[in-house]
């Protein structure tokens, strides 16, 4: 494109010099030489404007992006878990209503007691639907099941780790029946990813500096980055299921759920100018 345009300007200069040629060996005042002169000059113009133009607008951007990856490890100070309550098949929808509602108000009785604040317990769900059993093609009304689930939150896992095991098991032994889903995470998610974030613009540079001298070239300012936040998995499946759990005087074994050390990785694509 660049030798294109070198030898069509260059074709058009040397008309330009023809034209010039011929009108001095004319008369300046045949107004047909001065049109063709005027006309020349008024194509060049153009033309340098479009290349001019074509330059600032349609930039050859001469760039390298190199991907870097950041990885920081910690131990969880946060767990949640959610309980629940489930009754099945109750005659009437407001006696289901009263069984599950005197066991949450037992459980949560049980849980405060091993020291959790009642803002860290929270309501995920609260149901009432009927029970349907199907005989001869016909579905009939055989009792009403009631739900409710409960979100509790245990702040300083890492300091004490058996709390988590106390809750659950206080919880079990109060009525609770089901356990959905347990949760470890940390409450300075946000710096942690920072953290990441410069350990992957390091390994970036560190890449981009090796690369470029096997490639034979030299790179200048950084222009652009993009990140991507690798999500851990911080919830693991944990369900008692429908048994009695809570059933007479039992003595409920508290149960055995290690976090573990997780790891945040951020990898970050980091853009550079090429000299």
């Amino acid at each position: 494109m660049i030798n294109y345009e070198f030898k069509y300007f260059k074709n058009l200069i040397y008309k330009f010099m023809f034209e010039v040629n011929s009108i001095k060996t004319s008369s300046w005042k045949e107004p047909r030489a001065v049109i063709r002169l005027v006309g020349v000059i008024l194509l060049a113009a153009i033309i340098v404007v479009a290349i001019i133009r074509d330059r600032i607008v349609n930039q050859q951007f001469r760039q390298v992006t190199v991907t870097g990856q950041g990885k920081v490890a910690y131990q969880p100070d946060l767990a949640i878990v959610t309980l629940g309550v489930q009754i099945d098949k109750v005659t009437k929808p407001e006696d289901a209503l009263n069984q599950l509602n005197t066991k949450v108000k037992n459980i949560i009785k049980a849980i405060k007691d091993t020291g959790i604040n009642e803002n860290d317990i929270q309501t995920q769900n609260y149901s009432l639907y009927p029970q349907y059993d199907f005989k001869d093609n016909i579905s009939t009304v055989s009792g009403y099941n009631a739900n409710q689930q409960l979100t509790v939150k245990i702040v300083g896992y890492d300091q004490n780790a058996e709390k988590l095991s106390q809750v659950i098991a206080v919880a079990s032994k109060a009525g609770a029946n089901q356990v959905n889903n347990l949760a470890f995470d940390a409450s300075n998610l946000n710096d942690l990813k920072q953290q990441a974030r410069i350990k992957a613009i390091e390994d970036a540079r560190a890449k981009s500096g090796a690369l470029a001298q096997a490639a034979g070239v030299k790179l200048k300012s950084v222009v652009s980055w993009w990140e991507n936040f690798v999500q851990p998995l911080p919830y693991s499946s944990y369900d008692y299921g429908k048994g009695g759990m809570g059933a007479g005087g039992a003595v409920v074994e508290q149960p055995q759920v290690p976090s573990g050390s997780r790891e945040i990785i951020v990898d970050m694509g980091v853009t550079f100018n090429i000299k």
